[in-house]
């Protein structure tokens, strides 16, 4: 790669730490590593980076929480979890937390590599092709993640719901399978993970735009298949 992208590694594990930051220089990347949550924090807030990789279990600070400061301060910063808890139930948790993608222990370096290119490419790719929309009174700028209310009030997307957003804006009027979406905007296979994670992505959508869960009016369910928005509004 010709300009260096710098991936945070926040790993407790001396071994597993060791390993990442091989893998990762061997590929070519800048790496800036830490072995505790505090730490971490601070660094991901305060380097300029292009990746965070976080192990979920952390003295003093653990990845989840880590996560939930990244999402607040810097949406846009793609991040994937490393955990030990393969379980549904906490993959699904890291995803509606706002993780790009999640790595399992054990893993293999070819493993780490292949997702946090999957990731930058798919961060790298995302549709830009609608920069502005408003829809029943809202006005949804892409390029700032933000969303001006009827109201008048304004509130931050993170990334990962921008992009819902986005690619609900691109396929408006169609009827859109949550499989359909955890794939083409999380990227991931679809499974079991995919209704819980997208149906709290929607519910955090409704309620910065102010819709109305009961009757919504931007955001719309479709009975047994998902969701589709509005087809009014203008670009």
């Amino acid at each position: 790669m010709s300009t260096k992208k710098t991936v945070l590694v926040v790993e407790d594990d001396p071994a597993i730490r060791r390993g990442l930051v091989d893998s990762l220089q061997f590929a070519g990347y800048a790496v800036v590593a830490c072995a505790d949550g505090k730490e971490g924090l601070d660094r991901a807030l305060a380097v300029q980076l292009d990746l965070a990789i976080l192990d979920v279990v952390l003295p003093h600070c653990s990845g989840l929480q880590i996560l939930d400061e990244i999402r607040r301060a810097r949406a846009a910063l793609p991040v994937i979890l490393v955990t030990a808890r393969g379980s549904e139930q906490d993959r699904v948790h890291g995803l509606q937390t706002g993780a790009d993608d999640y790595v399992v222990k054990p893993f293999s370096s070819k493993e780490l590599l292949a997702r946090v290119e999957a990731v930058l490419r798919r961060s790298a790719e995302r549709p830009s092709d609608v920069g502005r929309i408003v829809l029943a009174g809202r006005a949804i700028d892409f390029d700032r993640r933000e969303i001006v209310r009827a109201d008048g009030s304004r509130v931050q997307l993170s990334e990962k719901e921008a992009e819902l957003l986005r690619y609900l804006v691109q396929n408006r009027g169609r009827a859109i399978a949550r499989s359909e979406l955890l794939q083409r905007v999380w990227g991931l296979t679809s499974g079991d993970l995919a209704t819980r994670a997208i149906d709290m992505h929607i519910v955090n959508l409704r309620e910065k735009l102010a819709d109305s869960p009961d009757s919504p009016e931007v955001v719309l369910t479709v009975r047994g298949k998902g969701y589709m928005l509005a087809a009014g509004g203008a670009l």
